[in-house]
């Protein structure tokens, strides 16, 4: 049986043998252009595939895949919207076989996909668009665990970082299950939504350390969430062993509770509240995106919150939870919330619109990053 990248590569030299002229000789490949956004915020997919018998885009702001059309050079098309202003992933089903849009730069960093990313900006910029506005820099930087090997992080520094010497705070942001150390910068636009807000004195300047959620190889990447039980005694040896001293070794961080935050989307907020919450002396403020959690995990993994309400509220400086009404979590997460309330442990919570999505996540982290290292 072949692979769907077999599949999918047959179909697209097929489609590249058939450009011949009438005299039988190679024809001109066509130009395609995708996404084409317009400035009535209508977008406009193509894909170039002359000897598919059908495809379709796949698209965030769609409920289903929506079906194109196929013109007489072989190119696949339709247009969608008008579409309200935000990043969306998507990428197209060509005779079943899901594939990213050969035509755009602009991918998703993910382990258990491959899509591609379309901005619709609008009229008036976002807080996640690129603003004339003073820049932090991203740095791609690699560190060694003993257990793990080389890991990866990305390290967003902010404006004036460089050229300063004093310390700043730190915010440890973690991704969701399957996504890479990149998602917070590609898709979550982590870095530009800083610039923004430190540029709008909205937020204090601070250090956004994106590390890999995910302790491979001791746990495999063919596992399910981030907060499983496994991968997070791993990822918390590595996190507390070694990711904290390479940053804090390497950069100009605050070290006291009160300067380190930690937050992260889906089996990345199971992951922040475990750390977080079981280590209060080391993070004063604690946020979670729609975290992934079980109900039998509750006791387990709040552990040494839940043993002193009263000394978790005093060492917290925010306690905060983020989710949407249309979000598969929602039910288990107002579960969690209850209990939270039951034991008398402050937080702040956060119901959107929308459902388990990288849009809502950005809105959490503007949220979040206005509280930050402030005085509540």
């Amino acid at each position: 049986m072949r692979t769907a990248s077999q599949v999918l590569f047959s179909v697209l030299m097929a489609g590249l043998l058939t450009f011949h002229s009438a005299s039988g000789q190679p024809a001109k490949r066509p130009i395609v252009i995708s996404p084409q956004v317009n400035s009535d915020c209508t977008v406009v997919f193509r894909f170039l595939a002359p000897a598919a018998r059908e495809a379709a885009v796949d698209v965030q702001f769609e409920k289903k895949p929506v079906s194109m059309h196929k013109d007489s050079a072989g190119v696949w098309s339709i247009t969608l919207g008008p579409v309200e202003p935000d990043i969306y992933p998507y990428h197209f089903v060509v005779d079943g076989v899901h594939v990213a849009d050969p035509n755009n730069s602009a991918i998703f960093p993910n382990e258990g996909f491959q899509n591609s990313l379309v901005e619709i900006t609008g009229n008036q910029p976002l807080i996640h668009t690129l603003q004339d506005v003073p820049h932090g820099t991203l740095s791609y930087r690699y560190y060694s665990s003993p257990e793990l090997g080389v890991r990866p992080v990305v390290i967003y520094t902010p404006p004036g970082y460089e050229n300063s010497r004093k310390k700043y705070p730190v915010l440890y942001l973690l991704h969701g299950t399957t996504d890479t150390e990149e998602t917070w910068t590609k898709v979550g636009r982590a870095h530009i939504i800083l610039d923004n807000l430190i540029h709008q004195n909205k937020a204090t300047p601070m250090i956004v350390v994106m590390p890999y959620g995910r302790a491979y190889p001791a746990i495999s990447k063919s596992t399910w969430s981030l907060r499983t039980w496994e991968n997070l005694q791993e990822f918390k040896k590595d996190f507390f062993a070694n990711l904290v001293p390479f940053v804090e070794t390497n950069y100009r961080v605050k070290k006291d509770k009160d300067s380190r935050a930690i937050a992260g989307f889906s089996g990345g907020g199971g992951e922040a509240l475990y750390l977080g919450l079981n280590n209060p002396d080391l993070f004063g403020w604690v946020c979670g995106f729609a975290p992934g959690m079980l109900k039998e995990e509750f006791e387990r993994n709040n552990a040494v919150a839940f043993a002193n309400p009263a000394l978790t509220n005093q060492r917290l400086k925010l306690f905060w939870i983020g989710v949407g009404k249309e979000d598969g979590l929602f039910p288990i997460i107002s579960e969690y919330l209850q209990v939270l309330d039951e034991k008398q442990i402050r937080h702040e919570t956060f119901i959107s619109a929308g459902g388990h999505t990288w849009m809502n996540c950005k809105l959490y982290l503007a949220i979040i990053a206005q509280k930050l290292f402030k005085q509540l």
